[in-house]
């Protein structure tokens, strides 16, 4: 990898070169990652410990979804962070390469398993008397196998384009983290084909799953008209909630720093489960330190 490169670090210019604005932003931003692993985390155990969420389909994913949230945001936001308290932003080129493909991978893998929620979802308001049967625990193992493995073969292929690209002396990053497009202007060479392949592959996963997620709710909502007017209303609040994390991460901000904090405030805050099963466990919890 050296011997192709004559870079061996990069220097990000971050989100503002304002030291007053940077340290503004760093109490932010850790505000906002303490929060997103806190709540995340909070999904997770609530989930882990209350059997009855445990054994439904939708919690398990959900647990899945979060874990990866968390996973997503301290690939980022930590490095980040430190930068906003630094003169001089940099990141080694092997680090570089590192929080590429960490992104993508836990990026990838999210978009499958927010797929696997909307077939859930499907099956469960389509289909409720085959639900249990369809949905069982052999198919959500599996389908959180394709989620990792998905995720590891669009981050792998990526990071393939970039370890056959010359650097030859520039080695200024214009964002707060090591990205494809950012590191495409960096290469000392026609580019064109490389960024078409890059394109084609996160565009692919992009479509096929908006493409599943576009069906799946058509079927969904056409299939509602038959349902009474509580179970209209459950379905699309439920419905509703997926849709709303699908669409903030059409921006990169929201996809890797605020998006895994939206994620459990979205899907708690508007479940009427969750927030029984988080009230239960935690006044366990207190019933358990009082004694």
């Amino acid at each position: 990898m050296q011997n192709e490169s004559f870079v061996t670090e990069f220097i990000l210019l971050g989100l503002s070169q304002n030291l007053k604005v940077e340290k503004i932003l760093f109490v932010v931003f850790l505000l906002v990652y303490l929060a997103t692993i806190g709540g995340n985390m909070m999904i997770v155990v609530t989930i882990t410990y209350s059997p009855a969420l445990l054994g439904s389909p939708m919690y398990f994913f959900l647990a899945f979804l979060s874990l990866l949230d968390a996973f997503t945001s301290s690939v980022v936001t930590p490095k980040m962070m430190v930068d906003f308290l630094s003169e001089r932003k940099t990141i080694s080129f092997e680090c570089c390469i590192t929080q590429l493909f960490a992104v993508h991978f836990f990026a990838g893998a999210e978009m499958i398993v927010l797929a696997a929620m909307a077939y859930d979802r499907y099956v469960a308001i389509c289909k409720p008397l085959h639900y249990s049967s369809i949905m069982n625990r052999r198919l959500c193992g599996t389908l959180m196998g394709v989620a990792w493995a998905g995720g590891f073969l669009h981050s792998i292929i990526q990071i393939l384009f970039i370890l056959h690209l010359p650097f030859c002396g520039r080695n200024v990053i214009d964002h707060y983290m090591c990205d494809l497009f950012p590191l495409l202007k960096l290469a000392c060479m026609d580019i064109c084909l490389f960024a078409f392949f890059v394109f084609a592959n996160s565009g692919a996963i992009c479509i096929i799953i908006f493409s599943l997620l576009l069906v799946s709710y058509v079927v969904i909502l056409f299939n509602l008209r038959a349902h009474s007017s509580e179970g209209r209303r459950k379905a699309l609040s439920t419905c509703g909630s997926h849709i709303t994390v699908v669409l903030f991460k059409d921006l990169l901000i929201f996809v890797n720093v605020l998006t895994p904090l939206f994620n459990p405030m979205v899907y708690t805050f508007r479940n009427k489960e969750m927030k029984n099963a988080i009230r239960k466990l935690w006044t366990r919890l207190v019933l358990v330190s009082e004694q």
